[in-house]
């Protein structure tokens, strides 16, 4: 039996010591670095950059090939929970059991590590050693998609949507689509990249994207769901928040028990999108079942 604990610890193993190396400590702004890392290595369930490798493996692929890509991912998910923290946003102090970036350091570094978190992104991308004119296509469609999906047309429209919705009642597929928006574009990019860099064609392009658009969805209303009745403390930030700031969430549209049942659907339609993958595909499936079994 495939053992997902196993396979993220793995994966998080590498991806880290790869962030390590792209982040080089500098004498002009050591504070700025360590504000950096100081977001970036507390850990986290690292989700993108492990639906990228586990892409690239389903299709045949090198896992190698996507490392970069998969850091990128994580550094620009990073880049936003730092800015979501902030006063300005979500105003929160805690972020994976530990002070946010904004409270450990000042509200000015944090912005300025969030910025900078997302420019040494694309900097990673763009350093890529190509070899011939396919990889430099496929590269070059890479920094397309991850700048359209942490873009205004993307996450950034996501989260000023949910900005803009505190204190209003959402209809459920307004939700929907804010949700698609703010979480599930990096992830459904996630998918898409470690994908095209694995050499997947056309058809299991659109069979992965199919299955993202389903997990993305369901991560969203199982936070929803963890905001409501999580425990905090293996959370590692607080609980109550939604209600707090009158958010328009999946609990609050479609009850907790019609949230649940809707995550449920949401991960037997992303598992029946990997029919045609081979066991290759099993850790997408097991993070397909663990998105709705988390309590984290």
């Amino acid at each position: 039996m495939f053992e997902l604990n196993s396979y993220i610890s793995q994966k998080n193993q590498i991806v880290e010591s790869s962030l390590e190396k792209i982040i080089q400590d500098t004498q002009s702004s050591p504070t700025l670095v360590k504000a950096m890392k100081y977001s970036l290595m507390a850990g986290g369930k690292r989700i993108r950059p492990v639906l990228c490798l586990a892409a690239c493996e389903a299709v045949g692929g090198n896992p190698q090939d996507v490392l970069t890509a998969a850091c990128a991912l994580e550094m620009i998910h990073t880049y936003s929970l730092i800015h979501d923290d902030l006063p300005a946003m979500d105003n929160d102090e805690l972020r994976r059991g530990q002070p946010t970036c904004h409270i450990a350091f000042d509200e000015a570094t944090a912005i300025l590590a969030g910025d900078a978190l997302l420019t040494l992104a694309f900097e990673a991308l763009s350093g890529v050693d190509i070899n011939d004119s396919k990889q430099a296509s496929r590269c070059l469609q890479v920094i397309r998609l991850i700048s359209e999906a942490a873009g205004y047309q993307g996450m950034i429209q996501g989260q000023m949507l949910d900005i803009a919705s505190e204190g209003l009642k959402l209809s459920a597929k307004e939700l929907e689509t804010m949700h698609r928006l703010k979480t599930g574009a990096l992830i459904e990019t996630s998918l898409a990249c470690g994908a095209l860099l694995g050499g997947a064609d056309q058809q299991q392009r659109d069979w992965l994207r199919n299955y993202a658009r389903k997990i993305g969805l369901a991560f969203q209303v199982a936070d929803d769901i963890l905001n409501v009745e999580g425990n905090p403390e293996l959370m590692g930030k607080a609980v109550g928040t939604d209600s707090l700031r009158e958010k328009s969430t999946y609990p609050s549209v479609l009850g907790i028990e019609g949230a649940r049942e809707f995550s449920k659907n949401l991960v037997q339609e992303a598992l029946q999108a990997l029919e045609t993958f081979d066991k290759q595909a099993d850790p997408l499936r097991a993070v397909a079942r663990y998105i709705i079994e988390r309590k984290r």
